[in-house]
């Protein structure tokens, strides 16, 4: 019989209930725990799409050559997905977080010797190996959202969590804005020298996290529907029969790759294709975000659309809010391929190049984008019960996604225009609506085979 991840009618004990597991224990501090860790990666992935700029700019890269930054990023997370799910199995949920908090930590203090070194490479294996460690948060505390509560409102607790997600990437372009556009008292750019510095920042940080997750209750718990006495040898090859999960593995690649495309290529954007201001503005509260160019045009600069992608991701986070209240009354699957719709369109607006129209849509790419990715990994893992956790470590792994979009969208942007490469993110986004009016469908299957 068909089960979806969907609330029945919310009541004021199903509020306070959220967190409840059938035994009667309550996990509120403990979802609160593990939520702080979404807001950790969100800073650093919202660090990461201003740097792909300000490598463009110091190091004169084409949109191409710049998207090596998010592919070693989202390298990390390919490489790293299996060692943290199977990490997850061996040591729990508590001393897979612990490691990945660890790993973490060496990737921004590598950021330290990277600035001295000052060559691209070093850059990017800081990068990679922060990725390597957000991996396992990701692909631990995803899938431990779900079990915090009751069944029916996994998709709502994941979107929750992910909130924080949001407001750590509102925070991380504020930090690349501040350190990778840092300029001296005669206006010169000295970003050479404090960009190592978030970075480092971040390392203590998690190192005084790790510390409190070592005392902090991280109950090792098992879904409901899990079997007892599960046939490890047979657990990847079970999975691997059910349909939904195999789609969501599908659908988070393209869905990432939409993301990070969008991600990497804002700023260029708002640089490069916004109309210009009227010179009046110029000494306005606009001065902030906009400049007067070489070629006297009052456009949007560096520094000023950073700032921007802060707001941008306001508007992600306010999505996520709104979704998590959703989807405890609205089936996820279809609310996931409403906003996949609607992504697709505010793409396809970006493409026609409708002068601020296409500016603002590309502000709600973000609104709409919002609920995908934690709503993807809940219907993916729906059903799965202990084989959750090894499962997970293929639905991250399939962010790499994130590395190879940016480079066909930088590629089609070079030759075409970076508005025209939108229309990639656009074909990402069909994909996904077409995974989630097609959920359910693909759910029968599974457990028709499992009954099998």
């Amino acid at each position: 019989m068909l089960t979806t991840p969907q609330s029945p009618p919310e009541s004021a004990s199903s509020k306070s209930g959220m967190f409840v597991t059938p035994d009667g224990r309550n996990h509120l501090v403990t979802f609160a725990l593990v939520s702080s860790l979404f807001l950790l990666w969100g800073f650093c992935n919202g660090m990461i799409d201003v740097m792909d700029k300000h490598f463009q700019d110091r190091l004169h890269l084409t949109l191409s050559q710049s998207a090596w930054v998010q592919f070693a990023h989202y390298l990390g997370y390919f490489l790293m997905a299996l060692p943290a799910s199977w990490l997850a199995v061996k040591l729990g949920y508590k001393g897979g977080i612990i490691t990945g908090l660890l790993l973490v930590a060496v990737g921004g203090f590598w950021f330290i010797p990277a600035t001295q070194i000052s060559a691209f490479w070093a850059f990017l294996l800081g990068v990679c190996i922060i990725a390597a460690g957000l991996t396992f948060l990701e692909t631990i505390a995803n899938p431990y959202t779900t079990v915090l509560g009751p069944t029916h409102l996994a998709a709502s607790r994941i979107n929750l969590a992910q909130s924080c997600n949001g407001i750590g990437w509102i925070f991380g372009p504020i930090a690349g804005r501040a350190f990778f556009y840092s300029t001296n008292a005669a206006g010169e750019n000295v970003s050479a020298n404090t960009l190592w510095i978030p970075y480092a920042a971040v390392a203590v940080v998690v190192i005084i996290l790790a510390g409190i997750f070592v005392f902090a209750p991280v109950p090792n718990i098992q879904p409901p529907e899990a079997i007892s006495k599960d046939n490890d040898h047979a657990t990847s090859r079970s999975i691997w029969k059910r349909p939904h999960y195999v789609g969501a593995i599908a659908t988070q690649f393209l869905y990432v790759a939409a993301q990070s495309g969008i991600f990497s290529f804002f700023i260029n954007y708002l640089t490069w294709e916004t109309p210009t201001l009227p010179s009046g503005l110029s000494h306005s509260w606009l001065n902030k975000f906009a400049a007067i160019g070489p070629s006297g045009a009052f456009r949007i600069t560096d520094a000023g659309a950073a700032a921007l992608a802060s707001f941008a991701f306001m508007l992600f986070l306010l999505g996520r809010f709104i979704g998590a209240s959703m989807l405890k009354k609205v089936s996820p699957s279809r609310m996931l391929a409403i906003y996949a719709l609607c992504s697709a369109a505010v793409c396809v607006a970006i493409c026609l190049k409708l002068g601020w129209l296409s500016t603002v849509a590309l502000f709600l790419s973000y609104f709409f984008m919002s609920i995908m990715f934690p709503t993807i990994f809940a219907l993916g893992i729906h059903g799965l019960g202990a084989k959750a956790k090894r499962a997970s470590g293929y639905i991250v792994m399939a962010i790499i996604g994130g590395a190879l979009i940016p480079k066909i969208m930088g590629a089609v942007g070079d030759r075409f225009g970076v508005s025209i490469s939108f229309i990639v993110p656009a074909i990402c986004f069909l994909a996904v609506a077409a995974y989630g009016f097609s959920w359910k469908s693909l759910v029968r299957v599974s457990e028709s085979g499992v009954a099998s």
